[in-house]
């Protein structure tokens, strides 16, 4: 079922509430226009109500020879049947009416009554005299130019042709403003991907938007937004990677040319092929966690028995004894994750502790619950960095000279480890401590069950 915000029911809105109104609009105006060309207008009821006081007139001057003398001035007026009735329906002229007049006169109209053009031939008006009603009446064919509805056809074209097409004129605008304008903004943007330009954004018009034309431009901005994130994290890879490359490279290079014997020479080439195998597999790693979206596959991990592996084994490299690697968490800080990807990403953090902690130095891993989180840091004591380094850390390549003792690695670990704990869920950042630099995560806890 569409959710409230769903264009089905800003279309359903739309679409109903135009039928509705062209409905209404059909039902009221065509009624209204109906009903105004069904009745004399004002002017033929002038001109009526005029020629039954030119009638009373002749009446009143002349009699029978006055009503004669009207008739045939209006004969030559009006080429349709007029006369003039008394009180008892009986003409006031000479000329007396024929049984066909005298059935029609039974059906007159009043000018204020309604005329049917449905009727064969012209209707018979009656006009009351003006000043004396009671003394006689005019009676009129009506004549054609004075029927209503001169305009009928006009009306009709334009009730039933120009407003219906008025709006639904506004409705195509309605629609292509909805539907078209956030099509063609989405169009723009895949052109500009198409030319290079991943800048490039969906209007704030459409991504404002709460229906599903507004979740595709959002989506449209996400991807667009992180396919320019994905292209300028390769071409940094492809650009550090290349130049951390030349210097094994050109130590390879010295080496096959010099005149070291040949021990030293297969030691200094197992030992900088190692170097470049750690740097393109460590490259690699990083770029399919940046790239990599599918879902990882969770479960209970305790952060204690993960810690006693990977102490045993930095110390097993590092040659540092146990006591120096310190575990304050007990049995009950479980935390939901990756086993493999959280491995990886605390061994990149202990052994950049191990690189820039005196040899003599104590690295310590604690922690504490913050709702359905899991707080946890690793110190060490290798002096930490300027403060305004504290993020720059975490970026691929990153080595700060001088800022910290030590040296080893390319500057990839962080970064690593930062992503995969992003990949579970969690965040990675670091603090000054005073004696050395603090690793801060923050992961889910475990689900129960």
């Amino acid at each position: 079922m569409p959710n409230r915000h769903s264009l089905f029911w800003k279309l359903a809105i739309l679409l109903v509430g135009f039928c509705l109104l062209m409905i209404g609009l059909s039902m009221s105006w065509g009624r209204h226009m109906e009903t105004q060309n069904a009745f004399l207008s004002d002017e033929a009821r002038t001109t009526l109500t005029e020629y039954a006081a030119e009638a009373e007139q002749a009446w009143a001057r002349g009699g029978a020879a006055g009503v004669d003398a009207w008739l045939a001035e209006m004969a030559n007026k009006e080429q349709v049947w007029i006369n003039v009735l008394g009180p008892d329906l009986q003409s006031l002229s000479s000329t007396h009416l024929t049984p066909e007049q005298a059935r029609k006169i039974t059906f007159l109209r009043g000018i204020d009554w309604p005329v049917s053009r449905r009727v064969i031939g012209l209707p018979w008006m009656r006009v009351p005299f003006v000043e004396h009603p009671e003394q006689g009446l005019l009676v009129i064919e009506l004549p054609e130019r004075l029927m209503p509805g001169q305009y009928r056809l006009f009306w009709q074209f334009m009730t039933n042709g120009i407003i219906p097409g008025l709006f639904t004129l506004l409705l195509c605008v309605g629609l292509y403003r909805m539907l078209i304008m956030p099509l063609i903004q989405l169009r723009e943007q895949a052109n500009a991907w198409r030319a290079d330009q991943l800048s490039a954004r969906v209007a704030s018009s459409t991504t404002s938007r709460q229906d599903e034309l507004g979740e595709l431009g959002r989506a449209f901005d996400d991807m667009a937004e992180r396919l320019q994130g994905t292209v300028a994290l390769q071409q940094q890879l492809l650009r550090d990677l290349s130049h951390e490359l030349r210097t094994p490279l050109s130590r390879l290079r010295v080496a096959s040319e010099g005149h070291t014997d040949v021990e030293q020479l297969r030691e200094r080439l197992g030992r900088e092929v190692d170097c470049m195998q750690r740097l393109v597999e460590d490259a690699l790693q990083l770029a399919w966690l940046d790239t990599e979206r599918a879902p990882m596959s969770n479960e209970p991990i305790q952060v204690q028995a993960l810690w006693e592996m990977l102490a045993e084994d930095a110390c097993f490299e590092s040659t540092w004894p146990s006591t120096q690697l310190q575990c304050a968490l007990d049995a009950s800080c479980w935390i939901q994750g990756n086993l493999n990807s959280l491995a990886q990403a605390l061994e990149n953090i202990l052994r950049n502790a191990i690189r820039h902690s005196p040899a003599n130095g104590m690295i310590r891993l604690d922690g504490r619950r913050q709702g359905n989180y899991w707080l946890l840091w690793l110190e060490d004591q290798g002096g930490g960095v300027d403060e305004a380094e504290l993020e720059r850390i975490f970026a691929p390549f990153t080595r700060l000279d001088g800022s910290r003792p030590g040296d080893g690695g390319f500057g990839l670990g962080l970064s690593i480890a930062r992503n995969a704990i992003a990949r579970q869920g969690g965040r990675l950042w670091a603090q000054n401590t005073g004696q050395g630099l603090r690793l801060n995560m923050q992961l889910p806890v475990a689900s129960e069950g």
